[in-house]
Order: C-alpha cells, then sequence, then structure tokens
C-alpha cells in the first residue's frame, strides 16, 4: 500500500498557459513511499518477495519517483486521470498525442514551455496526467523515472546466479562505446568463471572470445583487449558470468497499482497529506482512471493485466481502460530472478529472452504448444476494457498475428467483447511525428509514416466506452478469413527494381531457458503477416490517408546495411519508398507502381481522394474532425507534378 506521497515540487507550466476552457496547468514532481506486505495474496506473485529484506511491521518496502501535470483547478477539469507507464524512464503522451516536438534531450522528460504542449490534445480536455517509476535501473538521465526497490538476498547473504547478458553495438548500444554494460554486477572478477562469444547472426553459432582477448573493466563492464579494441557493430556478443544483487523487480507493478488506487480512491495519505489530484480534501475527485502504454510499456500493461495486478489490495479497479500501442504479443522481463526489463525480442536482438511467452491473446484457449490453458483477461470483475494497437512491425517482429489467431496460426480467434484490436497499416515501431527517414543501419530510407491521428481517435472512443457504454469501432486487423493475413513467402509484394521483401520474419520460439538457450528450439509458433496491394502497402487495419490514398509504399519492415548482417530484419524499422511523379519517371526506373500522374491525374484530384478517405475515417470514428482537416491541407500543399 501507498504510505506517503511527498510532493516536493509545485510549479506552473507554460508559464501559465490556458487550454480552454480548462484554464492553467501545474507540475507536481515528488516520490511515493509505500510498504508491501509479502502474506497479502495480491504481491504473492512477486518473484523474490520472500527474500527482499523486511521493516519492523514484516513489510517490504520501496519508493517511486512520482510526477503530475494537472489543471490549476481541479475543478475545471474533466475528473479523469491518464497514467502514461513510462517507457525506460521517459514520458511517452506529450511526443506520441501532443505530437510535440523532441527539440532537445529532456524537453518531454520535464515539460516546461508551451512548445512541450503541442498540440495540447490531453490538456485541452481536462485530463490530470501522472508518470511514476516502476523499473529502478531505467535511466536516470534527462530527469528519466525510476524506482528504489531492495535487493534479494538468502537470509542476509548475496544471491549469487549465473546468467546471460546479450551485447550488441549499433543496434542497441553506441558504437562509440569501447566497453560493454553488464545488467548485474559480476559477484567475481575471475574470467575463469564467465565465458564470451560473438556471432554475427542470431542462427550462428557461438564462437568463443579467450579470455586474454576480453576483461572486466570493473563489476559492471567488460572490455575487449587489446585496449581500444572496438566491438564489431551488429554483432551479437553473449556474456555468461556469476552475477550478484538482483533488485525485486515486480514490485514495480504494485507500484503502479497502489499509487493508481491512491491517487483514485483516496482523499488524504496516511501522513493526513491530502491526495494531489483530490476535488477537495473529502474528495478524491478522479471517476475515471485510464492507462496508455507504448511499446515496453505497452508490454507492461499486459504483464499488469495477466498478473493480476489490476485489483488494488482492496479488490478494487485500478484501471477502468488501457491503450497499448506496438506491444506486439510481448510482456516484460522483469518478473524475474535477475530479470533484464530493457530487453525487446527482434529477429536479430534479444531473441532468446523472455518476452513472448503464452497466453498471448486475451481470452482463454489452449496451446497446443505447451497444453496450458489461459488468457491474459482475469474474470475477476477488475479487468479493464482495452484497445491495442499494432503496426506492420509487430507483425513481422513481435508475433502480433498471435493476438487474433490460434498458436499455430491456423484459425480465427474471436475477440472478447471488452477487448478492440487494430493495425496502423503501413506503420513502422517508432513511427511518430518529427520523425527523420534517414536508413540509418538499413538499407533503405525509414518509414515517417505517423500513427498519432488514429491513436488520438481511438482514445477518444476508449474514454466514451469507460464512461458512457458507447462501443467503440470493431476491431480492425487482418485475418485468416478474409485472405489478408499470410505468410512471408506469400506476400504479393511488387517486383520493385531496388527492394527485396525479407524471405523471413521474426520467429515466436517456446523458451523454457533464457540462460542456456536452446540453438534450435523444437517448438515454434506460427506468426504471419499482413497481405499488401499492388503498390505493396497493406490492405487490412487502419488506413489512414498515406495508404489510402498513397504517394509511397509503406512497410514495417526493413534490412540491416550492416556487414555481416545482410538479410537481417533491421530492428523496429520499415521503409518508405515514394511513388514517381509521372509516368515517363516511372518507367525509366523500371517501377511497376503507377505515379502519381497516371493515379490521380492532378493535385486537385488526389486532394479530392484524401478528402474522400479522411471523411470515411472520421464517420467510422477512426479519425476525429481536427485530424482530418490536417490531413486535407497538408494534401494541398503537395503537388508531386513538375512545374
Amino acid at each position: 500500500m501507498l504510505l506517503r506521497l511527498q510532493i516536493d515540487r509545485i510549479e506552473p507550466f507554460a508559464e501559465g498557459m490556458a487550454f480552454g476552457s480548462t484554464g492553467s496547468y501545474v507540475r507536481l514532481i515528488g516520490k511515493a513511499y509505500g510498504e508491501l506486505d509479502p502474506q497479502h495474496p495480491g504481491n504473492a506473485g512477486i518473484v523474490h518477495m520472500d527474500k527482499a529484506p523486511r521493516n519492523a511491521r514484516g513489510y517490504v518496502e520501496y519508493d517511486t519517483d512520482v510526477y503530475i501535470m494537472r489543471p490549476t483547478d481541479m475543478a475545471l477539469g474533466n475528473r479523469k486521470l491518464v497514467y502514461d507507464v513510462n517507457n525506460r524512464g521517459r514520458k511517452v503522451v506529450l511526443s506520441m498525442f501532443h505530437e510535440a516536438e523532441e527539440t532537445s534531450p529532456g524537453c518531454l522528460n520535464d515539460p516546461t514551455t508551451a512548445a512541450d504542449a503541442g498540440n495540447g490534445f490531453f490538456f485541452r480536455q481536462g485530463y490530470t496526467l501522472v508518470w511514476s517509476g516502476w523499473d529502478p535501473d531505467a535511466p536516470r538521465a534527462n530527469n528519466g523515472l525510476t524506482m528504489r526497490s531492495p535487493v534479494a538476498t538468502n537470509n542476509g547473504a548475496p544471491i549469487v546466479q549465473t546468467i546471460r547478458d546479450e551485447l550488441i553495438f549499433s543496434t542497441r548500444l553506441p558504437t562509440t562505446r569501447n566497453t560493454a554494460p553488464l545488467s548485474y554486477p559480476a559477484a567475481t572478477l575471475d574470467q575463469s568463471q564467465a565465458r564470451l562469444t560473438v556471432r554475427a547472426k542470431e542462427g550462428d553459432a557461438y564462437t568463443t572470445i579467450p579470455p586474454d582477448r576480453w576483461s572486466y573493466a570493473d563489476a559492471r563492464n567488460i572490455t575487449l583487449l587489446p585496449e581500444g579494441t572496438a566491438f564489431q557493430p551488429g554483432y551479437i556478443y553473449d556474456l555468461w558470468y556469476p552475477a550478484t544483487s538482483p533488485k525485486v523487480l515486480g514490485i514495480g507493478y504494485a507500484a503502479t497499482r497502489d499509487l493508481v488506487s491512491f491517487l483514485r480512491y483516496a482523499a488524504h495519505d496516511s501522513t493526513g497529506q491530502v491526495n494531489p489530484v483530490a476535488l477537495s480534501a473529502a474528495d478524491p475527485g478522479i471517476r475515471v482512471v485510464l492507462a496508455y502504454g507504448n511499446s515496453q510499456s505497452g508490454r507492461y500493461l499486459r504483464d499488469h493485466l495477466e498478473l493480476g495486478f489490476n485489483q488494488d489490495e482492496n479488490r478494487r479497479k485500478v484501471f477502468d481502460g488501457y491503450q497499448s500501442h506496438v506491444a506486439g504479443i510481448g510482456k516484460v522481463f522483469t518478473n524475474y530472478a535477475f530479470g533484464q526489463p530493457n530487453r525487446t525480442s527482434t529477429q536479430h536482438e534479444d531473441h532468446q529472452f523472455p518476452e513472448n511467452h503464452f497466453p498471448f491473446a486475451h481470452g482463454s484457449l489452449t496451446d497446443p504448444v505447451t497444453g496450458r490453458t489461459a488468457g491474459l483477461l482475469r474474470g475477476d470483475g477488475c479487468d479493464p476494457l482495452i484497445i491495442e494497437s499494432n503496426t506492420s512491425t509487430e507483425y513481422w517482429q513481435k508475433g502480433a498475428s498471435l493476438l487474433h489467431t490460434d498458436p499455430l496460426g491456423q484459425r480465427d480467434l474471436d475477440i472478447p467483447p471488452t477487448v478492440r484490436l487494430y493495425m496502423m497499416a503501413g506503420t513502422q515501431h517508432g513511427g511518430r511525428a518529427h520523425m527523420g527517414a534517414s536508413g540509418g543501419n538499413s538499407i533503405h530510407p525509414r518509414n515517417p509514416h505517423n500513427p498519432a491521428p488514429a491513436l488520438r481517435a481511438l482514445f477518444v472512443a476508449l474514454d466514451q466506452w469507460v464512461t458512457a457504454g458507447i462501443l467503440p469501432p470493431d476491431s480492425r486487423v487482418p485475418t485468416l478469413a478474409a485472405g489478408t493475413l499470410v505468410s512471408p513467402q506469400t506476400l504479393a509484394f511488387p517486383k520493385l527494381p531496388t527492394v527485396e521483401p525479407p524471405p523471413r520474419m521474426n520467429s515466436i520460439v517456446v523458451l523454457d531457458d533464457w540462460v542456456h538457450p536452446a540453438r534450435q528450439p523444437a517448438q515454434r509458433y506460427t506468426a504471419l503477416v499482413a497481405q499488401v496491394d499492388a503498390d505493396g502497402n497493406e490492405v487490412a487495419g487502419i488506413r489512414l490517408p498515406d495508404i489510402a490514398a498513397p504517394l509511397a509504399t509503406y512497410t514495417g519492415w526493413n534490412l540491416y546495411n550492416i556487414p555481416g548482417l545482410e538479410g537481417e530484419l533491421s530492428d523496429r524499422e520499415g521503409l518508405c519508398l515514394p511513388l514517381a511523379p509521372t509516368q515517363a519517371a516511372r518507367l525509366a526506373q523500371g517501377d511497376p507502381r503507377a505515379s502519381f500522374e497516371e493515379r490521380y491525374g492532378s493535385q486537385a484530384a488526389y486532394v479530392q481522394r484524401v478528402s474522400e478517405v479522411t471523411r470515411e475515417l472520421v464517420q467510422m470514428r477512426l479519425l476525429l474532425p481536427e485530424d482530418a482537416v490536417r490531413f486535407v491541407d497538408a494534401a494541398a500543399r503537395c503537388n508531386p507534378l513538375p512545374s
């Protein structure tokens, strides 16, 4: 339970700038202090809770960073709270929903100016925004959110266990570093108790690096020898070593539960301090609580639900609804001994760490691979209403089709009535406003398609679902029944002169041992991808104007441009290939896709087509009217035809 919420700073946001009828906002920055009863059923599933130090009352203590943005006058707000699960210590909703430009490394982690408010989406509607730490090792740089969690011991003696770290420079670690960081302190610097290997691709054999070619720089870092030798960009280095000092990471779920429950239900904390988002000293004020999670934090919400943390210690619901984006079928490698929450599995990176484990879907079903019967929904009266969206990338890299097919990819599942699933057609994992299109480590330019307009519409639908019982739009995903869900081998991608589609996707495997994973897992799940049209754009899902009235081909996959990694899917990136402006230019390039000139004829016709698409999306409640205007205005400013 939360004992004390200490607010250290209360400051006006954006110099008191007013947001519609809500007025101005303030920032509240502080810490929450709590304790957990290890015997309470709601805490029983936290790994290593029995090995955590206890206070005089026999409880386990923790504290976590808290950051709140609320109306200066709570009476002018809408009495609704949005909890934005931080992603590696970073706030997400201001850059995603508000499309605030990240002009400096810390501007959105400590928003202070009108520019940081972006379009003011949540502020204009009067929401209270809340963030808190859940990962003790989340980066603290630029005001990152973290928490303090106890270290597990064996009755006071250090716990030592051989674990595996995977180290990949250029794709997950910066190429400028000559040392590689370890997830946990090494229990000894004796190299005879450790093993370092290297391989180019995930499926390659491990090649041992002799002990005289590497060393510990200290208990948290290793380096190659001779001194200054660089780690090969993109190559996979694995280190097996005896590690120590595991934190009780699962406490992060309870810390989120208890903070949000306090803000929702309590007028004051145990010391008498008034709830800082309360309507008054006697009225907690908040009547609806919604959560948003993006990528890692979306996977966190899926864990939070499955592990039972949407029910507080008094058996009350924590979140009424949650919206998860680009989580795929994943969870977070957190509630484990020596967990590593920073891991995220793709074809090349972190492929054999715990993330994609059954159950994948929300409704209960039996897994033909493991024999387990389970679903994410618990049926305990505290399940939230759920909207989950994914991009094309999650179908290629994160097994997203398994959200709505059986584990062998043989039949479509019935999606529970309290769940909606959507695919953002033609979008890459990190698609957002202001994203550069440079290829980086990839062969082709990145996909800049921005899903934010659809996310805003879906959030409004979730709110209406929770508060008024208005059903959201039906799920929009590729299906086997419609022939829009296929294997990569049957993808009808156009034959372009400069692009070959990848022959395979990230495989989803049964993982029994992350420390010593089998090189060829015998058990695999069958994930599938979305079929495409003659332009290479996906035919199912939410097709925003850039896809339904295209000026380019947009995919959720790209390939690495790193020597030795040929043919490997590029982390979580897609590609963008513009259409030729004219028929002559298309024929000169050998491009089979119709040019702008051939498909639209004129800029006016293009604007008309965009207007039609936006009108349809607004009618289906997949686009807000204000965003429809923006699309049409952008189309009016675009004319690829030569003047």
